[in-house]
């Protein structure tokens, strides 16, 4: 979690399709943001997301988790009815490769190519400025998410969970 700074998000919405492109660092700085524009967007009546990666730098894994919960919602595996699909538009290979090990690369239909949507519409999603409370709570819901995902994941993440639930644990008690 070296660069905190978050990734830039451009929204574009026709019909029922909405596509974010993250240019930068898509990581846990953004991904508040992110979750709370594509939980907005879909509440709004979205049902497919194209998420374009093309400047997409790289993904750490609280953005990868949040992404990954977000499409797992969206499928219906998790039990509930198919609500839509999330795409996933140019994502390099360093992207890729990491939610390959992660075992969530099955949650989302990758493309590469140009996007086909009316770009002079697209408009630059506003960054909030979250709490550590918020930010902490997402880092853990996020990575509970991959573990839930891919059990082989519970390895990478457990003491990182654990802490995180301790720190946000000792955040409540404080307030």
């Amino acid at each position: 979690m070296s660069d905190a700074s978050p990734a830039k998000m451009m929204v574009l919405v026709e019909e029922n399709t909405a596509c974010v492109k993250i240019s930068g660092r898509a990581n846990f700085g953004s991904s508040i943001d992110f979750k709370t524009l594509v939980h907005e967007l879909h509440q709004n009546g979205c049902g497919n997301f194209v998420i374009d990666l093309s400047d997409c730098a790289l993904m750490d894994s609280t953005f990868l988790g949040v992404l990954a919960g977000f499409a797992l919602k969206m499928s219906g595996t998790n039990g509930d009815k198919a609500k839509g699909h999330v795409e996933l538009l140019n994502p390099n290979s360093r992207i890729t490769d990491l939610l390959e090990s992660l075992g969530v690369l099955h949650l989302f239909r990758v493309r590469k190519g140009a996007l086909t949507m009316n770009q002079s519409r697209a408009a630059t999603a506003a960054a909030g400025q979250p709490s550590r409370e918020a930010v902490t709570r997402t880092c853990l819901e996020a990575h509970e998410t991959l573990m839930a995902i891919n059990p082989e994941n519970v390895a990478r993440f457990k003491d990182v969970t654990r802490f995180m639930a301790e720190d946000l644990k000792k955040m409540k008690a404080g307030s």
